[in-house]
Order: structure tokens, then C-alpha cells, then sequence
């Protein structure tokens, strides 16, 4: 009787993740896996053709009746040759209309989790820096920024703040968009997310970022709050006030939404 887990995930072995370097791409190897992963959960090639012409907007060919090889093939191929961006609508579709599929039938094995449980394995796995969350997928950072951001996110909602939570969530929103990210969109709801928390803290509702932290000294302990002062110039110029031949890059954004991550976190704490 065949196992269900293989052996690295019955005794728990795992190498350490590979480092971040794809994003705006969709390897081979990626391509295959979104479908194969599908038909190890017992879905079966027309189901998938169905899903994945309805994304690329494809007419079945209607002279492929068997499965395999033919039906299969044709989503092969299909798959193999669509832009990079339109491979994560798929692994969406396929997530959402598995969801579907367990809602209606009641499956107790959970089906579409465990298809994004694969997944999820196999972006850490290959240094993709994408996750399938909740059906959507959405930018994968590092461990560390991974961490920051969910304890701020949940340190806001605990807090009652949902209009900072909001911009949190919209800064990741922007780091996740397909085919360009809006990196300078994420710095500013990220830096929007931070502001939002200070006036709140202050009761200052009119205060930019910067204006609160020179008139409540005590928002951040020296010299933090002249280096969060000088981030904030930053920000607002990278965000607010775009220059020619000067473009956000994914390093410097994801740096500024992690550190406004960490300080709305740091200040929903605070009592002044």
C-alpha cells in the first residue's frame, strides 16, 4: 500500500530554504508542478483543461477525447507556453476551484489546503518568492520579514487600529502585484500604516510622521527618532515625490514596509 507523505516529510527532514531569486518569472520546473501536484490530489487533465483555458482565455480542442495523453499534453502545453504572470493566475484558479470542490462536497481531507501546502513547499524549495495564501498569491520575503510583518499585522488588529492594518495590508498588496510590483504605492502604505499608529498614539489626527516625532520627543527613544525622521524624508521622496532616472528598487521597498512594520508594532505597545 502506497505511502501518503514520502520519506523526508515522515521523519521531518527539510534543507534549509533557498535564498530568494525569482519573482518575475515562472521556471519550468514551476510550470509542471502547479499541474502535477493537481493530479497527485486525483484531479484528472480535463479538469485542469477546463481551469486553465477559462484563465488563457483558450478554446479546448475538441478533437482531444482521452485523457493521456492527449488532454494532458494539450495543458502541457498550454501551460509551457503562456507569459510567467498567467501561471500564478493558474495555481490561484486551480487553489479556488479545489476550495470550491471541498466546500461542496464537504471533503474531511481538505483538499485545496494540502495543494497549497505543495505549493507553498515548492516556492521555499526553489527560492520563489511567492506564497498561495488564503487562495491568493502574494509576495514572499525573508523568514525575518515574513515575521515582522505578520507580528505588526496582527499587533494592529489587536490594537483596534483597522485603517493602519489596512495600509499594512495594502503596502503587501503592492509588493504583489502582477507583472510590476508598485514598489513606491507599498512604501507609501507602509509608511502611511506607521503615521496612522503615531497620530492615534499622539491624538495628533492632523500630524504628518514627521511633525509628531518633533513634537512628542517621546514617540521613540534617541537618537531613533532623528534616524526615523530622516527614513521618513526618504520615504515621502522615494513614494510621494518621484524623481527622473530614480525608480524604488525591491531591496529598498521591502526594507522600508519591514522597518514600518517593526516600528507600528513597537508603538502599538508604547504608552505615553
Amino acid at each position: 500500500m502506497p505511502l501518503e507523505q514520502p520519506f523526508s516529510k515522515r521523519h521531518r527532514y527539510s534543507g534549509a530554504a533557498k535564498e530568494i531569486t525569482i519573482r518575475e518569472d515562472a521556471p519550468k520546473n514551476l510550470r509542471y508542478f502547479a499541474l502535477q501536484a493537481a493530479i497527485d490530489l486525483e484531479w484528472g487533465p480535463s479538469q485542469l483543461r477546463e481551469v486553465v483555458c477559462r484563465v488563457l482565455r483558450a478554446v479546448p480542442d475538441s478533437s482531444n477525447w482521452s485523457e493521456y495523453p492527449n488532454i494532458w499534453h494539450e495543458v502541457e502545453w498550454l501551460v509551457e507556453r503562456c507569459e510567467w504572470f498567467k501561471v500564478y493566475d493558474i495555481i490561484e484558479a486551480i487553489h479556488n476551484r479545489i476550495y470550491k470542490d471541498d466546500e461542496r462536497y464537504r471533503f474531511s481531507t481538505n483538499v485545496a489546503a494540502r495543494y497549497a501546502e505543495a505549493v507553498n513547499e515548492f516556492f521555499i524549495e526553489e527560492g520563489i518568492g511567492w506564497q498561495l495564501v488564503e487562495g491568493h498569491i502574494v509576495t514572499r520575503g525573508t523568514e525575518a520579514f515574513e515575521a515582522v510583518v505578520t507580528e505588526a499585522t496582527a499587533a494592529l488588529e489587536a490594537s483596534e487600529r483597522p485603517t493602519a492594518a489596512k495600509h499594512l495590508h495594502e503596502a503587501l498588496q503592492d509588493l504583489s502585484r502582477r507583472p510590476e510590483a508598485d514598489l513606491p504605492g507599498a512604501v507609501y502604505h507602509a509608511m502611511g500604516s506607521l503615521e496612522c499608529v503615531a497620530r492615534d498614539l499622539t491624538g495628533d489626527s492632523k500630524a504628518t510622521l514627521g511633525e509628531a516625532l518633533k513634537r512628542y520627543p517621546g514617540l521613540l527613544p534617541k537618537p531613533l527618532d532623528t534616524a526615523l525622521s530622516q527614513i521618513w524624508g526618504y520615504a515621502s521622496n522615494e513614494a510621494r515625490h518621484v524623481q527622473e532616472g530614480r525608480e524604488t528598487n525591491r531591496q529598498e521597498a521591502e526594507l522600508l514596509v519591514g522597518l514600518a512594520a517593526a516600528l507600528s508594532t513597537y508603538l502599538t505597545r508604547k504608552q505615553l
